[in-house]
């Protein structure tokens, strides 16, 4: 397949409306690509098998064979796998748009045809890139003030966007409310999301009230955590929203809200792999790994990994988490400490830089990301800390690359 931000994509556009038709050829030759037209659905599949497009845009609603039916047989014939195939259509229902997806569409798009970004709206979908942003990268209690100006000064949460829509929420310390903020200035429609809680201690769940998305009718949000053996994710969400801590229960949630208690293992969301393991932190806490068409980003914190000569060092837990986060793309990882800090810190739940440069190194890892920094460090301390996450995987005669990301720090993958 070419380039897709470039010219030269194939696609067969389906619809029986010659002004639709006529619509996005303009607006799809304009960027230097090849459009088939078809008014008639009938002789699409066959059209589709003898030109082997790159991608195919076909209305749902068409006679003889409309654009679900299409789609099925299009992803039932293993020799048009690698198709990509968007639906286009004036039928707007979020019913259409998951069945759409579980059939396995790539995209969806709304008529009206919006002209200024239906083309990037079919390179983002044919890309299928994932959009992942820091919105708060501290550790235990905010940072506010100069001290944190480049850095940022928030606690932990960090968002996964997909091509298609699914949308991940990791953590939720004080960073949620930036990210509530930008959601309320530049996102229209409803929000559907999974929020996925490390664990519960208060630097990763106690600004889940200050999200304002989960207050506003017609949303829907699935709140996923360890589960512990005293108390269920809803329980302990709900206990810090008791009126004796805070003034607004989750009764004034106007989103629908769910939980689920998670365990050590692996599930699938809406096609995402999703792959849990148990980390060495006080009390139950989970390390997350996302796997996506070839992509992998492991969201690592808090976690304890104990120096070799220390009584409580477990090498087969390092094997079992190096293998949990091997060949990830992305790891974030509690970075908390220097080795000269750590010296003090041995069991509390946290992990010094030595460690998780030797442990990204090992797992193949391509990129770190040094998070979760402890609130006395200042935005120098956090470079130091960099600097010597260099030094040691230089050291090791590494490939992976090491980054301390900013808040608000958003990538492509």
């Amino acid at each position: 397949m070419s380039g897709v931000t470039g010219s030269g994509l194939k696609f067969i556009v389906i619809d029986d409306d010659q002004d639709i038709l006529d619509i996005e050829t303009a607006l799809l030759t304009k960027e230097g690509h090849q459009v088939i037209t078809l008014i008639e659905s009938k002789t699409a599949f066959e059209k589709i098998k003898e030109e082997q497009p790159d991608c195919v845009l076909a209305d749902i609603m068409m006679s003889d064979v409309d654009g679900m039916q299409l789609l099925r047989k299009i992803r039932d014939n293993e020799d048009l796998k690698d198709i990509k195939v968007i639906l286009v259509s004036g039928r707007s229902f979020e019913f259409d748009r998951r069945q759409a997806m579980k059939l396995g569409a790539d995209g969806f798009i709304s008529k009206p045809i919006d002209a200024d970004t239906f083309v990037d709206s079919i390179h983002a979908y044919i890309a299928d890139k994932i959009q992942m942003t820091f919105w708060g990268v501290r550790g235990t209690l905010p940072v506010p003030g100069p001290r944190a100006y480049r850095y940022g000064g928030n606690t932990s949460c960090l968002t996964l966007e997909f091509a298609k829509g699914q949308f991940f929420i990791f953590d939720a310390g004080s960073g949620i409310k930036e990210l509530s903020n930008e959601l309320r200035a530049t996102r229209g429609g409803k929000i559907n999301a999974k929020v996925f809680i490390s664990h519960p201690h208060w630097d990763h769940i106690n600004a889940l009230p200050f999200f304002a998305p989960m207050y506003i009718p017609g949303n829907e949000f699935e709140i996923l955590g360890a589960a512990h053996p005293s108390s269920s994710m809803r329980e302990l969400i709900s206990a810090q929203m008791d009126d004796v801590y805070f003034p607004i229960t989750m009764k004034e949630f106007g989103s629908r809200v769910y939980f689920n208690d998670l365990n050590q293992g692996e599930f699938e969301i809406d096609g995402i792999s999703v792959k849990t393991m148990l980390l060495s932190h006080p009390g139950n806490c989970l390390g997350y790994r996302i796997d996506y068409k070839g992509r992998s980003i492991c969201y690592v914190t808090d976690n304890e990994m104990f120096l070799p000569d220390s009584p409580q060092y477990d090498p087969n837990y390092g094997k079992k988490l190096a293998a949990f986060v091997e060949g990830a793309d992305a790891l974030i990882t509690d970075s908390t400490y220097t080795d000269a800090e750590y010296a003090s810190k041995v069991g509390w739940g946290h992990s010094c830089i030595s460690q998780v440069a030797d442990l990204a190194h090992r797992a193949n890892v391509r990129t770190l990301y040094l998070f979760h920094h402890d609130p006395d460090q200042d935005d120098t301390a956090i470079d130091e800390k960099l600097a010597l996450a260099e030094e040691c995987l230089s050291a090791l005669n590494s490939t992976t690359k090491v980054l301390a990301p900013t808040e608000a720090l958003s990538l492509s993958l």
